[in-house]
């Protein structure tokens, strides 16, 4: 069992007395992870879009679903029905091994990593961490250091509030930084 499942599990004892749960089921728990990157300017070669759909299967262990545009847009030179985008939405035993790659390993790996900013979680409870190179994941290597592209990893929860997905996260291990009001 993967470290972020176990803490999950105890989440409910921990934030018990904070806010007043009635019942374990109450308590918030990560429903999916969902790890999506646009292709950019990319997107008129097949072989890039390769490229990036296999290194995203590698680091997530699941194939990307492609995103297309839903319309023309003359400005951009983007035509309907172009990919613009992958996405893999992680659940289960996946979701909690990639969570706990993204915390213990990739994270520390990022250059000048001060802590995630707690204003990345929304008023529904879900944050969106921002990543700038996907080559601080282990499985991507530094083979091709000229292909490098970001990621944006969302990590859906069900906590009622800010305060609440705050606490949460931080008991999951997530490097939140210390001294930031939850708005």
């Amino acid at each position: 069992m993967s470290l972020t499942k176990d803490r999950q599990h105890t989440a409910y004892q921990a934030l018990q007395e904070r806010f007043l749960y009635k019942g374990p089921m109450r308590s918030p728990r990560v429903v999916r992870v969902v790890v999506s990157t646009g292709v950019g300017k990319k997107r008129s070669d097949p072989k890039q879009i390769e490229l990036i759909e296999n290194r995203l299967a590698r680091i997530t262990g699941q194939k990307s679903a492609r995103r297309s545009a839903r319309l023309s847009i003359a400005s951009f030179k983007l035509r309907e029905g172009e990919t613009v985008g992958l996405q893999v939405t992680l659940r289960g035993a996946r979701m909690y091994d990639f969570l706990d790659k993204l915390i213990h390993i990739a994270l520390p790996r990022t250059r000048d990593f001060r802590g995630l900013s707690a204003s990345a979680i929304d008023d529904m409870g879900n944050m969106t961490i921002g990543i700038r190179e996907h080559t601080i994941f282990p499985e991507t290597g530094d083979e091709n250091l000229k292909d490098v592209f970001g990621l944006a990893v969302t990590i859906v929860t069900t906590a009622k509030s800010r305060a609440e997905a705050e606490a949460f996260l931080r008991h999951l291990g997530l490097p939140l930084r210390s001294g930031e009001p939850v708005k």
